[in-house]
Formats: structure tokens, sequence, C-alpha cells
């Protein structure tokens, strides 16, 4: 690696706070579903730190448990056993789907999470035009949702999040539904806005390459009940593109452990 700071060194040297308390802090969480006799772990045991301006990316089979931890980091729901604690306040949450919604128009649909956090109303219009701009929808604030395309509303749904003014941003796969060629591109462009916003990212999903391509850090939960069974410092500079040798060598030292996790939990 070059001896000079890479992006992600300066970024993270920038958003370093004094007294080094974690952006979110994940203390022994278990998560229980069902009743007495009938119960099910989804979570066992989850100790987990965020530092403020990190990137982290949770990475598991289908199942084990990725989203309800996210929900709970979320407040839309408390774990079994255990604490979470988020220092700035609510984080702001990005789903799958967009949720965006269509009788208004993108502008509209941030001014709406504007509204909710108590900007005056004056101030609503200059501010979603300004984080239409961060996403580079310049010129879209009066296009209805029909008239977005997938990546393009995944841009409005990024920015809706983003006018919470929130510390830490959840992202529950917020670009699995979109095609390679867009998908890469909001990579990109979601890279670029974390590096512009300090925001500690906190992001999941399924694909390895996608996991490596995106975090400072990645961690690796077990299949159900969700445990982590490691985790890797990504100290690849940013940019990084899909296809680079060292993304894709890390990529596959992962796969393997994540095929290894699945075999020893006996799913295919």
């Amino acid at each position: 690696m070059a001896t000079a700071l890479t992006t992600t060194e300066q970024h993270s040297a920038a958003t370093a706070v004094a007294d080094g308390a974690p952006a979110v802090r994940i203390d022994h969480v278990h998560k229980v579903f069902g009743r007495p006799g009938s119960a099910q772990a989804v979570l066992d045991d989850i100790t987990l730190d965020v530092r403020p301006g990190e990137f982290v990316c949770l990475l598991g089979a289908s199942g084990c448990g990725k989203s309800t931890l996210l929900n709970l980091v979320a407040g839309l729901d408390q774990p079994t056993a255990g604490t979470i604690t988020v220092p700035g306040g609510r984080p702001a949450l990005m789903f799958q789907e967009h949720a965006l919604f269509p009788w208004l128009t993108a502008g509209r649909n941030i001014e709406l999470a504007l509204r909710l956090r108590g900007v005056p109303r004056a101030e609503r219009r200059p501010e979603a035009e300004r984080l239409l701009s961060l996403v580079r929808l310049d010129g879209s604030y009066g296009k209805r949702v029909h008239e977005l395309s997938g990546g393009m509303r995944q841009r409005v749904a990024l920015a809706r999040a983003l006018a919470q003014d929130s510390d830490v941003l959840l992202m529950d796969e917020p670009f699995a539904a979109l095609d390679a060629i867009t998908r890469d591109v909001l990579h990109g462009e979601l890279t670029r806005i974390w590096a512009e916003t300090g925001v500690s990212v906190v992001f999941v999903t399924h694909n390895v390459r996608e996991a490596v391509r995106l975090a400072e850090r990645v961690v690796l939960l077990t299949s159900r009940p969700g445990r982590v069974a490691r985790e890797w410092s990504v100290d690849i500079p940013q940019p990084r593109r899909i296809e680079d040798a060292a993304v894709a060598e890390l990529s596959i030292e992962i796969t393997e452990e994540l095929r290894g996790e699945i075999r020893r939990h006996g799913q295919h």
C-alpha cells in the first residue's frame, strides 16, 4: 500500500472524536421471536461498536439476522436482552425498497422528512434541492416517482434519509434490486457522499463483493442464530472498483469463510 494516507484513513481521522465514544454500541444483544416453548433465537450475544464516521458492512447468509439487527439499532424493535446505544440520536434508515410516496414529487418526499425534523417551511425547499444536488439529481425536484428510474428513486430515498440529519445511516440492502451497472454507479456515489458528510454507515448485504467495495470493516454473522463470526478491516484505498484485484482477493477469502459458516449450520 502507498505510504500516504488513503481517502478512508483521512476520512476516519477527520471524524474521530476525542473521547473515543462509538457512534453505535451493541452490547451483548440477544433477540428471540415467538412464545415460550416455540421461541426461536435470531441473534445471540452480539457485541459490536461502530466508530464515528466508520463504514461497516454486515454480511451473512439469508436469515442470519442482519436486518433484525439493523431494525434493533433503528429502534423499530427492542432486544430480548442486552443494550444498544446510539449517542447521536435516532439513526436514519434506508430500505431495500425506496418507499417513496408516489403522490409526492421527489422534492416533496424529501421535504416531508425535513418537516418531521422541524425544519421551518421557508428552509425546506432550498434544503431539499441541496440534498438532490448532493445525490446528483439536480433539476429533479418536481419529478414524480413514476418519472424516475430505479436508480434515481434510490438516490431520492438516500437524500430523504440524509434529510434526517442523523449521525448514523442504516442501509438494508438498498441496491439489491438494481441492475449491475446502476448498482456500480451508486456504490461510487455512496462512497463519495459518505466521505463528504462524515456520517457513520451500517450497511446490510449478502453480496461479498459489494461489502468489500464499500466498507472500512466487514462483519460476518453466523447462520441463525446470528453471532459475530469474524471481522475484516478493509485496507484497500478508496475509490475502489468491484473488479479490482485487491477487492477480488479479499472477497474470495470472505466467501470461503461464509461458505464454511453455511456448512457448519447445515444450510444450503
